[in-house]
């Protein structure tokens, strides 16, 4: 006799279905099992023929084939048990083979016939659901994940009597209503807050731009200076998840195998912190058959690299193309695998290996150590993160005064705000945030006004920026724009951009002048500024004498790369002069008042 059966098989997050058929014929005793089973598949015959001797379940002395369809796909994993007995006991007649039909079936089989959990349960209940299946029959242990489908009926059972009865009966068999999981609509308080940061209002800032606009964001500050803490909180000033998005949370982690028996469902946003020795495999997603890695483990959530420059070249370069096309694939010898990754990016370093630059009273590394550890992150992959804001130490008033920040929830009312302006904005595009924008897109809703347009072609020919760094600017300006509900991006937006990018290149071999007051004592007269350096030093001057008054430019270092035009100068340069500035730091910059070039890196002094 012949009967057959459905089950599903998990292929990185795609679930394919399984048809597990049996035949019981003439023949020698014995139990046969072919379609490309793995030997986890393999050993199911072994399980499945002792469970049915100690449930008193007799099989005839008959020839048992069992095949797994299609067959050029490799099965793996324990939840075959289940369908494998259902197949058998209907082709060995104890089951009638129609009680078979348009039922999902997985499980594991234990030697005494109990059925264990299994990971991948919600996929493979969502799939039935597209099918069109009437029921499906899952281990006890998920029947708590298997119910988080509302529409789709869902049957758990403990032992393999429990499994006949339910498919002779399957009306009769209901499960008890006590044990019905109750969704809660509102997820329980986080037990951290941004209230809990003092001062950083710079980098506060720049937090709530980056989720704001879903940019992905670098903090760079000395040991001790808050980064993690900031980092940490960056999910609770998020929106709220939608039933929808738990659940395609919760499909992530049911094939990783990290739900909870209690409590499946995902209710806040993820916060991902693998340590820097983790491996390329362990951020992907290893193995033959790959499942989740640490970066679709972050997915509608963070992933925080904490010391960034400590990960491997390895690691870090894979995630180029994640945070562009917002999935990850990964090809292997089985095939193909596609997995999602839309998180955001946050990452933490400090500005050398000691982390004290450019404090050269307590900085002792040299221009080449800085320059070695800058080096370990690639330029590709930091023309992707469109944030990078300094974290400075707190002040010893500050940190004695405890003055509490404004609360998360605050701050999470404004960003749901503006992501719902952007949402309505890109409501026919495949994108939802500024950060997904891309260069086609970019013209059409980063609309400036005549004057942030010249503002910026300023920038662009003064700074030498790059076409991608152009973008950011946008990008960044866009979300700005929206924070203050303006339709146009105004130059205000454009200008504080500087503030939220901090140049990398910390290296004494590039000239880098640290105060504003220095830049102003320099080139103080009206008749030496322009435009642009007027709206580039004053607003600058401003929000850090407002805001962070006792760091002064510790927050951001602007560096002075535009050129003074020598005919423009008000007077000549020995007569500017200042005690706080070391004679290399004149000869440098009356080198470039003078519109000379600067000597090569070699040549170059060292301003400590």
């Amino acid at each position: 006799m012949f009967a057959s059966v459905l089950s599903a098989a998990i292929f990185g997050m795609e679930v394919r279905e399984i048809q597990v058929e049996a035949d019981v014929s003439d023949g020698l005793p014995s139990f046969t099992m072919v379609g490309f089973p793995s030997a986890q598949v393999r050993e199911a015959q072994e399980r499945v023929r002792t469970a049915f001797k100690n449930n008193r379940l007799s099989l005839p002395p008959k020839r048992v084939t069992v095949n797994f369809a299609p067959a050029d796909m490799k099965k793996e994993g324990a939840g075959f048990d289940l369908p494998v007995a259902a197949a058998v006991l209907a082709a060995a007649g104890i089951l009638k083979p129609e009680l078979l039909s348009r039922v999902l079936v997985v499980g594991e089989i234990s030697l005494n016939g109990e059925i264990h959990g299994v990971s991948g349960i919600l996929p493979r209940v969502i799939r039935a659901r597209e099918l069109g299946l009437r029921f499906c029959i899952i281990p006890e242990e998920n029947i708590r994940e298997g119910k988080l489908v509302r529409d789709m009926q869902v049957f758990g059972v403990k032992t393999l009597g429990d499994m006949i009865r339910c498919l002779k009966e399957p009306e009769a068999y209901l499960y008890t209503e006590e044990k019905e999981m109750d969704i809660q609509d509102d997820p329980t308080e986080n037990r951290i807050d941004f209230a809990d940061v003092c001062g950083q209002e710079g980098a506060r800032r720049a937090a709530e731009i980056a989720v704001s606009g879903f940019h992905n964001i670098l903090l760079i500050g000395p040991p001790g200076s808050g980064k993690t803490m900031l980092a940490r909180r960056l999910p609770t000033i998020m929106p709220r998840l939608t039933f929808e998005e738990s659940l395609e949370i919760t499909k992530v982690y049911s094939v990783a195998g990290l739900l909870t028996e209690s409590d499946p469902l995902i209710r806040e946003r993820p916060f991902r912190s693998p340590h820097h020795t983790s491996s390329p495999q362990a951020l992907a997603g290893g193995g033959r058959v790959p499942g989740p890695g640490e970066i679709t483990l972050a997915h509608r959530g963070v992933l925080f690299l904490d010391e960034m420059p400590e990960f491997s070249r390895k690691s870090l370069e894979i995630l180029r193309q994640p945070l562009e096309d917002k999935e990850i694939h990964l090809s292997r010898a089985a095939g193909t695998y596609t997995f999602p990754a839309s998180f955001m990016l946050a990452a933490a370093m400090n500005p050398c290996p000691c982390g004290f630059y450019p404090d050269m009273n307590r900085c002792r590394c040299t221009p080449g150590e800085i320059t070695h550890y800058l080096g370990k992150i690639s330029q590709p992959l930091l023309e992707r993160i469109d944030i990078c804001t300094e974290v400075p130490s707190v002040s010893f008033s500050k940190m004695k005064k405890r003055t509490p920040g404004e609360p998360s929830a605050k701050i999470r009312e404004r960003v749901k705000t503006v992501q719902e302006i952007q949402r309505k904005r890109y409501q026919k595009e495949k994108f939802c945030f500024n950060g997904e924008l891309d260069g086609r897109n970019l013209e059409k809703y980063c609309v400036m006004t005549a004057e942030a347009d010249r503002l910026l072609e300023q920038a662009y020919e003064q700074f030498r920026f790059s076409t991608r760094a152009y973008h950011k600017i946008l990008k960044v300006a866009r979300t700005i724009a929206d924070m203050e509900e303006a339709e146009k991006i105004l130059p205000e937006h454009i200008v504080e951009f500087p503030f939220l990018r901090v140049h990398l290149d910390f290296a004494p071999c590039r000239y880098t002048i640290r105060h504003i007051e220095i830049i102003q004592s320099l080139h103080g007269n009206r008749n030496v500024r322009d435009p642009l350096i007027d709206h580039l030093l004053c607003p600058l001057s401003r929000n850090i004498l407002e805001h962070d008054a006792g760091c002064r430019i510790q927050r951001t270092r602007l560096e002075v790369g535009f050129p003074v035009p020598a005919d423009k100068l008000a007077e000549p340069f020995p007569a500017i002069q200042n005690s706080n500035l070391c004679p290399q730091v004149h000869e440098t910059v009356g080198r470039r008042c003078a519109g000379q070039s600067d000597p090569p890196l070699h040549e170059r002094a060292d301003f400590s």
